[in-house]
This record gives structure tokens, C-alpha cells and sequence, in this order.
């Protein structure tokens, strides 16, 4: 007999099938967004990028090896970021009938049709000074900036895109998108908005990705300061205001307690971006012996959907899926 009266919460994790039977968040594929790296210059590319192994950027004639392996793996979503041949003051090649992603949305759009293909629409890898849009007198100009971020997305929408993705954090993107959408007569394409980025010194091997990182400055006037918390919702209403139809908080690991709170606050499909220095430290301590990769990207994932994500962009999705079917 035991006369001490504490709570035995030890009896539901005693066996494998118990726990699992009490396990209250749950991964599954259709949960993922896969990014892809979509290069103009020249074909039958297929580079790694070195602070990202096994991430690679591939010219269009190899995009459809890259999408036959997601969509057989039933990874329901990617999103492409695009690097041109060109760069320009103004980014032309981001709104280009014929910019690099707008033909991978198109290649997508015909090879598999049902995959669910997503256009980031920033202007940072397209200007050649690497910032998220117009520069005047060394500054982001915000309001000539949505003008060129409305073309793009609609250039997006008419090649294919099933949503539009805008990450370029200038105040009123959402709205000046959503109306340019609407008057294009793409009033169906939904948005789903990077309302909470912040500055964040985890997107420095995207900025490699992508080719990417800003010629001056960096980009702490329009991407949020990591030490706020409340600017977050407000950030998030006025994008929920402005017509969003998915929210994304960005980065997700060392801002769950944003996620959270957004998730508290807003009842739109939230999204979670597991961004590339997440990924990069995980793949750098696995190959070094030091960590599970399986048993450690498996449980931030879990963490992020915990946390109140309902998607997952992460650069882990082909692993976690494979990882996930060996555990059923």
C-alpha cells in the first residue's frame, strides 16, 4: 500500500500503444510546404547550396525530378523562390511574364496539376541591391514598393499560382495585393501573408539560397525587432484586416511563444516557417554526431504544431515524411 495520495500520471506512458493512444499532437504530410530553389541560370543544374546539404538549386529542365519526389512522397504543397539571370534597381524580373518563378509555377501547374504550388513574392532577389523593395535616398520607399509587389503577385497569379505569398513586410502589402488581385480577376487566389517576420539572424543561409542578402544596410526597417512580442498581433490584425487568408510567423523555432499568441488571437490557418538556420543547425550538429536528426526534427515540428501551427514550411518535410512512415 501506498498512503501518500499524489497523482500517478506515469500510467499512461507505461507502453509504446498507450502513448500514443494519449499523444495529443500529431504530424502528418499533408501539414508540410516544401521550399524549392529555382534558378534562370542555364540547365541541367542541380547545386547544393553549402549551408544547406541536401538543398539544392535546380534549373527548370530538373524542377520535375525535385516535385516527383515530393508529390510521391504526399507532400501536398510547395512554395518557389526564384534567382534570375538579371538583377535591377527595380526587380523586374520578380513581376517578368516570363521571370524564373513564374515559368516553374507554369512547369508545376502542367506536370501536377493538384500539387498546390505557392509564390513567394518578395523583390530581394531580384533588385541588385537585395532589398525588399524601391530604394530612395538609401531607404525602402513603402508606398512605391506595394506597387511593384501588386504587379508581381498578379504576374504569379496569371501564371498559375494557387496562393500567393508575399514576404516583403511593407506596411499595406496585403491590401494593395488583395485589391490588385481582385481587379485582375483572381478575387479566388487566396494570400498567405508573412505578417510576423522579424529580423531575424536565422535566415542567413536562405540569403545564400536565394542570393539574396541586401548590397547595404540590412533590413531592420521594415522586418520586425526579435525582442517584441505584442508588435506581433498587431502586425497580424492589420494584415487579418487587410484580407489575408493564411498568416505565417516567421521564424518558427525561437518564436513560439509568438505562435502561440498569434494563434491565441487569430482564427485564420496559421503557418509556421521552419526557416533555414533552423534547419542548417540541425544538419550541421547531426553530421557531427552530436544529435538524433530523426528524434530532434521530429519533436520541433511537433513543437511548432503544439505551439498552434496548422502548416509547416520547413526544408525537412521529404525526411519527416519518410521518418513519419516508419513509424505507423
Amino acid at each position: 500500500m501506498n498512503p501518500l495520495k499524489f497523482d500517478r500520471h506515469r500510467r499512461l506512458r507505461r507502453t509504446d500503444t498507450l502513448r500514443k493512444m494519449v499523444r495529443e499532437t500529431f504530424l502528418r504530410p499533408s501539414d508540410f510546404i516544401y521550399p524549392i530553389f529555382v534558378t534562370a541560370e542555364g540547365t541541367g543544374i542541380k547545386k547544393e547550396i553549402p549551408s544547406m546539404p541536401n538543398v539544392f538549386q535546380y534549373s527548370l529542365d530538373r524542377l520535375d525530378e525535385e516535385l516527383s519526389e515530393v508529390v510521391g512522397l504526399g507532400i501536398p504543397s510547395v512554395i518557389f523562390f526564384g534567382i534570375p539571370k538579371e538583377k535591377d534597381a527595380v526587380g523586374s524580373g520578380a513581376y517578368d511574364e516570363h521571370g524564373i518563378v513564374q515559368e516553374a509555377i507554369r512547369q508545376a501547374k502542367k506536370s501536377y496539376p493538384e500539387l498546390v504550388v505557392i509564390a513567394d513574392t518578395c523583390m530581394c532577389e531580384y533588385t541588385d541591391h537585395g532589398h525588399c523593395g524601391i530604394i530612395h535616398d538609401g531607404d525602402v520607399d513603402n508606398d512605391e514598393s506595394l506597387e511593384y509587389l501588386a504587379k508581381t503577385a498578379v504576374s504569379q497569379a496569371e501564371a498559375g499560382a494557387d496562393i500567393i505569398a508575399p514576404s516583403n513586410m511593407m506596411d499595406g502589402f496585403v491590401m494593395a495585393i488583395r485589391h490588385a488581385l481582385d481587379e485582375a480577376g483572381f478575387a479566388n487566389i487566396p494570400i498567405m501573408s508573412y505578417a510576423v517576420k522579424y529580423a531575424s539572424a536565422f535566415f542567413g543561409p536562405f540569403r545564400d539560397a536565394a542570393e539574396s542578402a541586401p548590397k547595404f544596410g540590412n533590413r531592420k526597417t521594415y522586418q520586425m525587432d526579435p525582442a517584441n512580442r505584442r508588435e506581433a498581433l498587431r502586425e497580424a490584425a492589420s494584415d487579418v484586416g487587410e484580407g489575408a487568408d493564411f498568416i505565417i510567423v516567421k521564424p518558427a523555432l525561437p518564436y513560439l511563444d509568438v505562435l502561440r499568441d498569434v494563434r491565441n488571437n487569430v482564427n485564420l490557418p496559421l503557418v509556421a516557417y521552419n526557416v533555414s538556420g533552423e534547419y542548417a543547425m540541425v544538419k550541421a550538429a547531426a553530421q557531427n554526431g552530436w544529435i538524433d536528426e530523426k528524434a530532434v526534427v521530429l519533436e520541433s515540428l511537433t513543437a511548432m504544431k503544439r505551439a498552434g501551427a496548422d502548416l509547416i514550411i520547413t526544408y525537412h518535410a521529404k525526411d519527416a515524411v519518410r521518418w513519419l512512415g516508419e513509424e505507423v
